[in-house]
């Protein structure tokens, strides 16, 4: 689970709620709820989701949404680790000895390219699979992060949108002193709404699925170059100095990457 997402949530939150007993108000938490200008940020925001992509795209957001919250990251030294024993036993048994071993693999694209060159596919079309892999994956995280983000921009659009027509009740009912304060309420309270969604929830969400989307493409890359180097025959050693050329140098094992 990646905690700082929802840590980092309930410290916004509760940094709000902390301004208001610091600042000893006598105001309720209840005067910050208000359903009309609830219904217009977070309503008109999934209308123009809606709107703007198709059902296909929206299908395959709530899956990736969920990374913020729940993904896991592979530890590349990990990763590498497994790659060079995976190297070990086909310079040891062969090739064909690891076609058993991709059965208990958990990577799915390790598992992949393993299976590829068992089977005895040319390296430049084992390359070809996996970039195309990691091209459609990558694809799909650009869409959802450009979905994260219409919201983010249209929050405060809508925010504004409840306080003109809070105003414009308020305006249009001066004669009436009991409409004033709840028609303001929608005024003021929208634009927090709005700010809320994008600047609490959206922004951080966007930035983070461009860095987990990042790592996990990273991570892949590892992937390719050590399953090509396998296929090549690469003694273990070379391959660990070649993967270990996408680690920052202290994150490196062998004694030479730590002296440069």
């Amino acid at each position: 689970m990646e905690w700082t997402t929802i840590v980092g949530l309930i410290l916004g939150f509760a940094s709000m709620g902390g301004v208001l007993v610091l600042g000893e108000t006598k105001t309720s938490l209840n005067t910050f709820i208000d359903p009309p200008a609830l219904l217009m940020v977070f309503g008109g925001a999934a209308a123009v989701t809606l709107i703007g992509f198709p059902s296909r795209q929206l299908q395959n957001l709530f899956s990736i949404l969920k990374k913020p919250f729940l993904s896991r990251l592979e530890e590349p030294s990990e990763l590498i680790n497994e790659l060079v024993q995976l190297a070990e036993l086909a310079r040891k048994d062969g090739l064909l000895a690891l076609e058993a071993k991709a059965r208990e693999i958990r990577d799915p694209f390790i598992a992949l390219g393993i299976q590829l060159i068992v089977d005895g596919t040319r390296s430049e079309v084992v390359a070809e699979i996996m970039n195309d892999e990691i091209e459609t994956r990558a694809a799909r995280h650009r869409e959802a992060k450009k979905i994260v983000e219409l919201v983010g921009r249209c929050g405060p659009a809508f925010g504004m949108i409840a306080t003109l027509l809070g105003l414009i009740l308020m305006l249009g009912n001066l004669d009436s002193p009991d409409t004033i304060g709840p028609s303001m309420a929608i005024a003021l309270i929208g634009t927090l709404y709005g700010a809320m969604l994008a600047n609490l929830i959206c922004i951080p969400l966007g930035e983070k699925l461009s860095y987990l989307s990042h790592e996990e493409l990273l991570a892949r890359q590892i992937i390719i170059r050590g399953v090509l180097a396998i296929q090549a025959g690469d003694n273990p050693r070379v391959v660990r100095q070649k993967l270990d050329m996408f680690l920052p140098p202290r994150f490196r094992e062998r004694p030479y990457a730590q002296a440069s």
